[in-house]
């Protein structure tokens, strides 16, 4: 792959990979050691996240169908290297979360997939996607599943920004069934103790803003 033809999604949309025995068999250390090198990517491109997230799930005894969807995700970090995350500095401490399911989208089992993405004004700080623990028995259930996910991470981050006086009112909002369930936050003005200058200041340093 040292002139891969470009692509402008990590995963196609009908992507929908199992652990069938009937594929062409690969060398199992060569794509370990690609999504090795995927994972820790997932750190810093939150939009690959669910794609190697799945490929992973799938290391057990993997085949030449998904050795081509990893190779997929190399090919679109190569057209999408000017993509980066920007932290803008400023006053805005709106804690928003949305969170998302893709029912029964796992093949092996017929469980559901968790995502959920947390922004402090218009800074993304925290995302994930997971598989759900249990088998949602409808569409509704899937995504209160991931509403609950997000809405305990938001609780997480709210605990952190309280330890720096930053004192957040959650309040969860649930929509319709379009998949945009969204959980919003409003934060009020920090404690006297600390001014808004210093904890600036501090959040710089702790790379949160630049």
């Amino acid at each position: 792959m040292e002139e891969p033809k470009v692509i402008d999604t990590p995963i196609a949309t009908a992507t929908k990979l199992d652990m069938d025995d009937s594929g062409s068999s690969i060398n199992q250390k060569m794509y370990r050691g690609i999504i090795g090198s995927l994972l820790y990517l997932t750190t810093s491109w939150p939009d690959i996240v669910f794609s190697v997230g799945l490929c992973a799930s799938l290391q057990t005894n993997p085949k030449e169908y998904h050795l081509n969807a990893a190779k997929r995700i190399l090919r679109y970090l190569k057209g999408t290297q000017d993509l980066v995350l920007y932290y803008p500095s400023g006053d805005n401490f709106n804690l928003t979360g949305y969170a998302d399911a893709d029912y029964a989208g796992y093949l092996v089992d017929r469980k559901s997939t968790s995502g959920m993405a947390h922004f402090l004004g218009s800074c993304l700080i925290s995302w994930g996607t997971r598989k759900q623990y249990s088998v949602a028995l409808s569409t509704a259930e899937a995504e209160y599943v991931a509403v609950a996910s997000c809405c305990a991470q938001l609780l997480w981050i709210k605990q952190q920004l309280e330890d720096f006086r930053v004192y957040i009112d959650c309040v969860p909002l649930l929509r319709d069934n379009t998949g945009d369930q969204r959980t919003r936050s409003r934060t009020r003005k920090p404690n006297t103790l600390m001014s808004d200058t210093i904890f600036l200041e501090i959040m710089r340093k702790r790379d949160l803003f630049v």
